[in-house]
């Protein structure tokens, strides 16, 4: 495994999602970005902030743990931008663009999670 967070892909897919939410967002009426923008920046946010602190943790089971967060903010992530789609905050086309971003990075978040600690022993 690599020692630097910048190497790992799906950490990488998940700063650019949330820069690509934060621009969007910052473009909203002032209600708008205060109540669901805040929160959909918050969680896009979560999901590579805790990928990087799950690596910079010394045992993998809690590199792990910090996945399964990253995996909650994911899902968070999903809700809030149906909410952006149904309040006419995103039109359908970038609606479905940023849904199946979100897919690739929960996928391949999946694919991480099972990666971490192959051929540790405990």
């Amino acid at each position: 495994m690599s020692n630097r967070i910048e190497d790992i892909e799906v950490y990488n897919l998940a700063e650019a999602f949330s820069d690509k939410i934060w621009f969007i967002a910052t473009k909203w009426e002032f209600f708008a970005k205060d109540t669901v923008g805040k929160q959909i920046v918050r969680s896009a946010d979560s999901i590579s902030a805790n990928i990087a602190e799950g690596f910079g943790r010394f045992h993998y089971k809690e590199n792990k743990n910090f996945c399964y967060f990253s995996r909650g903010s994911i899902i968070e992530t999903k809700g809030w931008l149906k909410k952006a789609k149904t309040r006419d905050l995103l039109d359908d086309e970038n609606y479905q663009l940023l849904l199946q971003q979100l897919e690739t990075i929960h996928l391949k978040l999946n694919i991480y999670i099972k990666f971490i600690g192959k051929g540790k022993s405990d």
